[in-house]
């Protein structure tokens, strides 16, 4: 995740620095902007399994909340940064704006390692966390959701200490839960999904039929899985995933130059989107160092696992044949590469745009949780379509009017938005 090389905060602040520099933002509505409005550094003390007690550190950064409620995600990962957290928030800020939902931006972590946890440990944790926290996060106020490394369950744990602090129902107090207990259909498919609607957009734009087109994506999570489910579904052929492999230590390409078999790599894959190597070579799949992801001959790159992988050292391995990136992940390319993809002319759905669906259908099952009535999964997908699909458009057009590249213009969207948002509350 982040290292000492690459700090994603300092990453999302320069971001936002130029692009309020173009919209003339005055000084006071950069200051409230470039920073979270409040965050929350907490110990988490577990009883393990072995009897012995240890101390996890866990955080929530509420970056701001003028347009609605804090959303956004809460990762366990043993790499995980304030920073990091940080980053992640503000960017949650724009995506939720980018695609006009009434909702701000959060984000929430713990410094943790789920595979050396029991599911017992990682309750305990779940627990800790909310209680440390319940004050200020609720159904209207702050709404966590499931990211890296959490699940269903984890929201279901942390759903459960809430209500049994206030001792009421509060389903809308977390999304990604598990259906059946407050979870929305099409909330599991929702990012991926979202990701392949607003390249299927940008194709039609591009005048380039997806059925032609060849793909690689990095990660083979949730997001990736699904992307690549309806990326297939349309026609398109995926050559290409790459995913960690935690015995290992480091990640691996899985390449079969005919088309991947997505059924077939699904049921050599672990819970934690870790494909079985040795299994995949058996199926005779090629599997190749795992920076090879983003040295492919194909017209699509699909960066949907952590930020910071499309960087000065790996951008120039992008082929010629490179048409298009859809950013999955959330900060997967830096500015510096930016800089190259511009030169190149590849045409860049920027990640708050692009992996917007998540939220949105966070967003959506808040609404049926708070509402206590549910929708059936094609009403949730058609609105996820009609909700990313416009997004996509306001942006390119922007982009196409004003000759910006893609990322400044949705930056452009998504800050006027929260900026007017604050000024009409009188805070600046």
């Amino acid at each position: 995740m982040a290292s000492t090389s690459f700090n994603p905060f300092v990453m999302a602040q320069q971001q936002f620095d130029a692009v309020a520099a173009k919209l003339g933002l005055d000084q006071a509505t950069c200051d409230l902007l470039r920073n979270p409005d409040r965050e929350y550094h907490f110990n988490i003390p577990i009883r393990m399994d072995d009897g012995s007690y240890k101390v996890f550190r866990g955080f929530r950064v509420q970056h701001n909340d003028a347009r609605g409620p804090c959303k956004g995600g809460i990762r366990f990962h043993p790499q995980e940064t304030v920073d990091t957290v940080r980053a992640l928030a503000m960017w949650m800020t724009w995506k939720t704006a980018v695609v006009d939902i009434p909702l701000g931006g959060g984000k929430g972590g713990v410094v943790c390692d789920p595979h050396h946890l029991s599911l017992r440990e990682q309750e305990a944790i779940c627990r800790g966390w909310v209680r440390q926290i319940a004050r200020n996060v609720g159904p209207i106020q702050d709404v966590p959701a499931p990211d890296v490394m959490t699940s269903g369950q984890h929201m279901l744990w942390m759903l459960d200490e809430y209500e049994k602090i206030t001792g009421m129902k509060y389903p809308g107090f977390i999304t990604g839960k598990p259906l059946g207990m407050g979870g929305s259909l099409g909330r599991t498919e929702a990012t991926g999904f979202g990701v392949i609607y607003t390249l299927r957009e940008a194709l039609k734009e591009l005048n380039i039929d997806i059925q032609n087109t060849t793909a690689s994506f990095q990660g083979f999570g949730n997001v990736s899985q699904y992307a690549i489910k309806l990326y297939m579904d349309y026609g398109g052929t995926a050559i290409s995933v790459s995913c960690w492999d935690h015995k290992e230590q480091k990640s691996f390409t899985y390449r079969k130059k005919d088309g991947l078999n997505l059924n077939e790599l699904l049921e050599i894959t672990n819970r934690f989107g870790e494909i079985d190597r040795q299994k995949a070579m058996d199926l005779g799949y090629e599997v190749l160092p795992g920076e090879a992801w983003i040295e492919q001959e194909v017209d699509i790159l699909v960066p949907a696992a952590l930020e910071n992988q499309i960087n000065a050292n790996t951008v120039n391995s992008i082929k010629p044949s490179v048409k298009l990136i859809a950013e999955g992940a959330n900060g997967p390319t830096t500015i510096e590469a930016d800089q190259v993809i511009q030169s190149k002319n590849i045409w860049v759905i920027p990640d708050f745009l692009a992996n917007a669906g998540g939220v949105t259908c966070s967003y959506f099952e808040q609404v049926q949780c708070n509402t206590n009535y549910y929708w059936p999964l094609d009403e949730v997908l058609t609105k996820l379509d009609n909700i990313m699909t416009k997004a996509y458009h306001s942006v390119s057009e922007l982009a196409r009017s004003r000759n910006l590249y893609m990322r400044d213009a949705a930056y452009m969207i998504a800050i006027s938005r929260v900026a007017e948002a604050c000024k009409m509350r009188g805070w600046v």
